[in-house]
């Protein structure tokens, strides 16, 4: 069985999206997941939060995330705590953290998401 191929893109090539319990102009281009790339383990987007935008609390039951800022600033919840994070900040989620982040702001939140692996269904981990 084949892999997916390798590429190299231009992130102009991808569209924004809005995806569920993403609020009031929490965008993300989908970069690298299976439905975009053909990856098995990898989910990488960008993401850009205009100001007052939000994703709902919420945490995942395997899935491990990595969040890099690179512009701007915001709140990110986490276990009930809320943090400032801004640019050149990192925070690493393990699974099972409840977390949210929100675009508390003068200008858009920019930053980059890296989800492993790439679905939170314990079922289709299995296969």
């Amino acid at each position: 069985m084949a892999g997916p191929a390798w590429f190299i893109r231009n992130i102009a090539e991808v569209t924004w999206r809005e995806f569920p319990d993403h609020h009031g102009g929490a965008l993300s281009k989908p970069l690298v997941m299976p439905e975009t790339a053909g990856s098995r383990h990898i989910d990488y987007r960008i993401s850009m939060y205009q100001p007052m935008a939000h994703v709902k609390l919420h945490r995942h039951k395997v899935q491990e995330q990595v969040y890099h800022v690179i512009e701007g600033e915001g709140l990110m919840e986490i276990d009930g705590e809320k943090h400032v994070v801004r640019k050149h900040d990192f925070i690493f989620l393990p699974p099972g953290i409840n977390h949210s982040i929100e675009n508390t702001g003068l200008v858009d939140l920019v930053f980059l998401v890296v989800t492993s692996p790439v679905t939170d269904d314990v079922k289709e981990m299995g296969r």
